[in-house]
């Protein structure tokens, strides 16, 4: 058989593998994206997982035994020493404590795949207070303070980003190509993977989660369309596009159809303006990413229509797929090497997630986490959001109400008090006051 030579950013890894040692990653989480990404290090060139932290030991050790080493490969650390000990060795390292995780001297870059808000948050803190690299496959956190976050880095002198593969990093992608060629962005999004049931709970989805190795917490984030909410508020916020409407059109819109339906009433479609974030749930679009775009020229409108890209006016572009966690290292590697970010907000908020009440909600009550059966995300404009005295969803989580919650009324800071405890929480406070200081100049 002959040899497929390496092109590409492959050729680079493989140059930057001859020329430096491998690149040593630490990685907080070992769910199902963490295992996923646990393996596919083990496959790629230039790279190697050198820590894992996370609370459940068996998990991690049964990921990295999936990855193909030996027990005797792993050893449990409970300190900074221990990892870089573990990593000189050859061997890979667990903890609990992503202190550690964070400050050992051997690790290059940190990728956070916990999923929550706050942990995420001290994570990156961490990272960066140890002059490393932060990957956050971690939208939750990124859509709650992420400006902060690139902020801080940024006088760390390390590259905070998002993940590649992941639906946002993978949409601004397109947006960014379509961009350089000179296209108007009518609109940006995803195809929503599983049917959108507003008012799912995990109970419902125990027997599905469990066929697909899921948490039922995460996967009901996914079918209430808290998930879509978030990502696509994540991108919002990292382009400037808006959503057109609070919670989106989210049409049943096919592959075929995306270009005729997301664009401007005066094109044919449903947007009240250009420029904005939405989603499908047509057949079709789903796993994929697209990107609706207009030419700016009759001579390009007439190449895209004999090119076959659609009859136009608008054009759906259309990555259809996205890889996640199998593609989230190369974010690592782009960060550590290149120090290049896939995906980064803006500095100043565009879009805003807020959280939505799934169920009548009881000055007494503790409120859960994202995906359980409390309340969902509901994507706006960062203006609406804060007119609307909103609470952000990444804030939701420990909330108590302040008085009874109808379900379909939003989480505000009036009728519902986030945890004050959380650094997330403290955080964005600082935040929203510089916003209103600054709003008020």
């Amino acid at each position: 058989m002959a040899s497929v030579h390496r092109v590409g950013f492959a050729a680079a890894m493989d140059a930057e593998a001859k020329s430096h040692n491998d690149l040593v990653i630490g990685l907080a989480g070992a769910g199902q994206m963490g295992a996923d990404m646990i393996v596919e290090i083990s496959l790629m060139k230039g790279v190697r997982l050198g820590a894992v932290s996370e609370i459940r030991a068996q998990a991690a050790r049964d990921a990295v035994l999936l990855s193909g080493r030996e027990a005797g490969d792993i050893v449990d650390a409970g300190k900074a020493a221990d990892i870089d000990l573990a990593i000189e060795r050859g061997k890979v390292a667990l903890t609990d404590d992503y202190v550690a995780l964070c400050a050992a001297g051997r690790i290059d870059v940190i990728i956070d795949a916990t999923g929550n808000p706050n942990i995420g948050t001290l994570i990156a803190l961490e990272a960066m207070k140890n002059g490393k690299h932060i990957v956050m496959l971690n939208v939750e956190a990124d859509i709650t303070i992420g400006r902060f976050l690139k902020a801080e880095a940024k006088k760390a002198g390390v590259v905070y980003t998002g993940a590649a593969g992941d639906e946002p990093a993978a949409t601004v992608e397109l947006v960014g190509f379509a961009q350089s060629i000179g296209f108007e962005i009518v609109a940006a999004g995803k195809g929503k993977n599983n049917p959108l049931q507003f008012d799912a709970t995990p109970d419902q989805f125990e027997e599905e989660a469990r066929q697909r190795d899921m948490n039922p917490r995460m996967l009901v984030e996914f079918v209430d369309g808290s998930k879509t909410m978030i990502e696509m508020t994540a991108v919002a916020n990292a382009t400037g596009l808006k959503p057109d409407v609070p919670g989106m059109h989210g049409p049943k819109a096919t592959r075929e159809e995306l270009a005729q339906v997301l664009c401007t009433k005066a094109d044919g479609g449903v947007l009240e303006h250009s420029g904005v974030v939405d989603y499908s749930i047509g057949k079709g679009v789903a796993p994929g990413v697209f990107c609706v775009v207009k030419p700016r020229h009759p001579r390009v409108l007439e190449r895209m229509i004999d090119l076959k890209v659609g009859p136009g006016p608008c054009f759906a572009l259309v990555r259809p797929y996205h890889l996640t966690s199998l593609e989230v290292p190369l974010s690592a590697v782009r960060a550590a090497r290149y120090l290049v970010a896939d995906m980064e907000p803006l500095d100043e908020p565009v879009g805003e997630c807020v959280a939505l009440a799934k169920r009548d909600l009881k000055p007494s009550q503790t409120l859960g986490k994202i995906g359980e059966y409390d309340y969902r995300g509901f994507a706006m404009t960062w203006t609406d959001a804060r007119d609307a005295g909103a609470l952000p969803l990444g804030l939701a989580e420990r909330a108590r109400p302040l008085r009874p919650i109808k379900a379909g009324e939003f989480l505000t800071y009036e009728n519902c008090a986030p945890d004050e405890s959380l650094i997330v929480t403290q955080i964005r406070r600082r935040l929203d006051q510089a916003d209103s200081q600054f709003a008020h100049a």
